[in-house]
């Protein structure tokens, strides 16, 4: 299958403090992925990698099979819209398709000037006096009308009110089903990623915990509660992923691909907020094991 990211053992340092280390991943195309983690995981410093706008301190990172940023062709297959929806105030939105088409070769300004006018922003209209969803719609405009292979999006709709959200997101998806590209799409909202990702990663304390196409993931990954158990005391197929316990009660969260016949556990699906948070929780002694790419 085809990757539009791959990466090995990348890390980023700035001074002593680490952004992310022993980072590996690998992508598949045509999906739609959520990243997801607490602020301070890596996710930035993660897609700027893979945009080119950083450069590793260590490991590797490849991008649709090229290195990030390193030729004009490569920058043109992808495109970025960054956690500030990045405009120029001073511009009106015309200015901003004029200086689109300049700046990219496989710019599609029939697209661009539907989508406007389709979204109801008046093209004389300067950036900055548009409100947060319009400028995240035309920031979202500019990333499309580059036409990229590959769009990262790193927390577009973070400071945006519920409406805007859905609206960003909304366009989002009838574009990638129009125009079959892939997305990486940062995020700590997971509602947001529930809506629209078939395919999630888990970056937490600077690493990928898991990755893996949703549907799969969920299949894979239950919640054990009953009398209090130790975690040795598992089926060895059965990975703990976080663990709770009371005097009398273990509550487990375990990723396995066995059927669970053990009588005394009720067993329950999780949501994949619920999952998300359990590999966002501290890792327990008794799994402290590599990153788990759920495929299937």
């Amino acid at each position: 299958m085809t990757s539009v990211l791959q990466a090995q053992g990348l890390g980023k340092r700035y001074g002593r403090r680490w952004a992310l280390r022993e980072c590996t991943a690998d992508i598949p195309a045509g999906h739609v992925v959520g990243l997801v983690g607490p602020n301070g995981a890596g996710k930035t410093t993660l897609l700027k990698l893979a945009g080119g706008q950083l450069e590793p301190t260590t490991g590797g990172i490849t991008v649709l099979g090229g290195r990030p940023g390193g030729t004009p062709a490569q920058l043109a297959r992808v495109g970025f819209v960054a956690q500030d929806t990045p405009v120029y105030t001073g511009l009106t939105v015309a200015e901003h398709l004029r200086l689109g088409a300049r700046l990219n070769p496989r710019w599609d300004a029939a697209m661009a000037r539907e989508r406007i006018a389709r979204l109801g922003l008046d093209p004389t209209q300067r950036a900055g006096r548009l409100s947060g969803g319009q400028r995240a719609q035309l920031a979202l405009t500019l990333g499309l009308a580059k036409r990229p292979e590959l769009l990262i999006l790193d927390e577009p709709v973070a400071s945006l009110d519920p409406l805007a959200r859905r609206e960003f997101l909304q366009g989002l998806m009838e574009a990638t089903v129009e125009h079959e590209f892939s997305v990486v799409l940062s995020s700590h909202l997971v509602s947001d990623l529930e809506r629209i990702c078939d395919y999630v990663i888990v970056l937490a304390d600077s690493r990928v915990q898991v990755a893996g196409e949703t549907e799969r993931l969920l299949a894979t990954h239950h919640r054990l509660t009953g009398p209090r158990r130790d975690p040795d005391r598992l089926p060895a197929d059965q990975h703990v992923v976080s663990a709770r316990h009371t005097d009398r009660q273990s509550t487990y969260v375990i990723r396995t691909d066995a059927p669970i016949h053990d009588p005394v556990w009720t067993v329950t699906r999780l949501s994949l907020e619920d999952l998300v948070l359990a590999y966002m929780d501290k890792p327990t002694t008794a799994d402290r094991r590599a990153p788990l790419e759920v495929r299937r």
